[in-house]
This record gives C-alpha cells, sequence and structure tokens, in this order.
C-alpha cells in the first residue's frame, strides 16, 4: 500500500493504492517547508478524515513538494507524516524530482513547473541538473502564477491595465491598494494570494490583452530557464502545473516559436508518479 502526493504551494494531491483495484483520491492545502511548519502540516492533514482513515495501511509515502529541496526542509514535512502515517516508510523529495519522474520517467528530457511557481531541470536519464536556481515569487517564478499575479496587480496599481480588465479586477475582488498591501505584506502566503488571480485571467483568456500578457511571460520562461540547456532543441520539454495545463494553447505556440518539442503538459503530475512508484516497486520484486 503507497501513499503518494505531489504538493505544490496552493493545493496538495494524494493518491492512495495497493497497486490493483484499490486507488483513492484525496486533497489538502499545498504545503511548502519555507512557509509552513511540522505543526501546521499535520494539522491540515488530520482534517482530511478521509485520508486519516487510510494511514494505517499505508506501507511507504512518496511525498513530492514545492520548497522541499534541502535536508533541513525535508524533515520539517517528513516530521508532520511520521505523526500521521506512523506504520509507513517516508520518502520527501523536490516537486522538481516529482516532475521529472512523472514526465521524463527514465527518459532524458528537460521537465518544467508552472504552477504557483516556476523552476526547470535537464534530466540525462540517471540525474537532474539544474541550470537556473528558482528564486521563488519575489525575485522569480517567471510565468508561474504569482509572476502573473505581481505583474497585474502592479499593473492594477499603476493605471496601466485595459479599463475592461481594470474595471473586471474590481467588481471581482473590490480591489483597493490597501486590501492588495494588507493581502501581500501583512496577510500569510502572499504567493498563493498572487497566484489566485490566474482564475480570472483564465476567465479573461478571449480577450487579446490577456493572451499576450500570458504569452509574453511563457517566452520570458522560455528565455531564462529553458534557453539555458544547450540540448534543448534535442530533447522533449515537459510542462506540470495548473498555469501550463490551463494556457496550454499559449504554452505551445510560445513553443513553437522557440523551435522546442514539447512532451507531456499536465496539472496533475500525481497519476504519472502513482504509475513511477508502481512499476518500481514491482520491478524491484
Amino acid at each position: 500500500m503507497i501513499l503518494v502526493a505531489d504538493s505544490g504551494s496552493t493545493k496538495c494531491d494524494w493518491v492512495f493504492t495497493d497497486g490493483e483495484s484499490q486507488r483513492l483520491s484525496f486533497y489538502t492545502m499545498g504545503f511548502n517547508p519555507f512557509f509552513h511548519p511540522t505543526e501546521l502540516i499535520e494539522s491540515e492533514i488530520r482534517k482530511n478524515t478521509e485520508l486519516c482513515a487510510v494511514a494505517p495501511m499505508v506501507e511507504h509515502v512518496f511525498f513530492y513538494g514545492a520548497g522541499a529541496s534541502h535536508p533541513a526542509r525535508n524533515i520539517i514535512v517528513e516530521n508532520a507524516l511520521r505523526a500521521v502515517f506512523t506504520k509507513a516508510a517516508i520518502t520527501v523529495d523536490h516537486d522538481l524530482t516529482g516532475a521529472v519522474y512523472a514526465t521524463c520517467g527514465d527518459n532524458p528530457g528537460i521537465s518544467c513547473i508552472l504552477g504557483t511557481g516556476s523552476n526547470s531541470c535537464y534530466f540525462d536519464g540517471k540525474e537532474i541538473h539544474e541550470e537556473v536556481p528558482a528564486l521563488g515569487y519575489v525575485l522569480g517564478d517567471e510565468a508561474g502564477g504569482t509572476f502573473y499575479g505581481k505583474d497585474l496587480l502592479r499593473m492594477f496599481l499603476y493605471h496601466e491595465l485595459p479599463e475592461k480588465i481594470h474595471n473586471g479586477l474590481i467588481e471581482r475582488f473590490n480591489l483597493t491598494k490597501e486590501s492588495i498591501f494588507e493581502a501581500v505584506y501583512n496577510k500569510p502566503n502572499p504567493n498563493v494570494y498572487l497566484a489566485s488571480f490566474m482564475r480570472f485571467l483564465s476567465d479573461n483568456r478571449d480577450e487579446k490583452w490577456v493572451r499576450d500578457f500570458i504569452y509574453n511571460g511563457f517566452s520570458k520562461f522560455i528565455n531564462i530557464h529553458i534557453w539555458k540547456y544547450e540540448n534543448h532543441k534535442e530533447v522533449p520539454v515537459h510542462f506540470v502545473g495548473s498555469v501550463a495545463y490551463h494556457f496550454s494553447d499559449l504554452l505551445r505556440e510560445a513553443c513553437k516559436i522557440h523551435r522546442l518539442d514539447v512532451g507531456v503538459i499536465t496539472s496533475e503530475p500525481v497519476v504519472n508518479l502513482v504509475e513511477y512508484h508502481l512499476r518500481k516497486l514491482h520491478a524491484a520484486v
């Protein structure tokens, strides 16, 4: 019995399976050890009573999460998981590793995350290579939800948006300078707040300004991240995350212009991660 989790900063997808007939899916808030202590992670997991009901049967937890890229941070998540899944072996790794397993499998390729945040790496079939560091929502996250949200709000406050978009934000969110500052500077999880405006952009995706806005962000991500890999035109480029998935038409267009071979685009890498781990477990038997 295994439990596989894929966690961004906004949402965590869980799948419990025996590898045969039984497969159950669960959802919790996303966990990022940069922002969430062990106690909060454990508490939020326990709020999902259906997930906790299968905890005694779990033999191994494979958790891939945003911010889980260093042992000192991984232990924050690991301790929370051990408190809930007391009989299980626990593996905590970076969401970028999860993206590789979910898209490349055992084959070379470039795997990218475009969700709340963004990241990229090259997988040579055995090892992961990162040419560009993930700088987070303050300094980086190009083409991630936080990147678009930050630019959108900045242009809103500077009165640089088209009238329809500007008024639409006021009507939908009752935006003011004070409400934005409160959410960004005083409330917890400002990255999730910034990324929450992606739904508004998706709902207005037929507007030329929105399509240009999203496309330009994808082009910036490609220029900063993917072009840093010398063989970026020789291997498929894969994408996971909600932004990549919901704006896949614009993403494919940007990749075509940059002469990239697009591979997998998925918003739920946990499905492929389950299959990956089941294959590995069966091979080890």
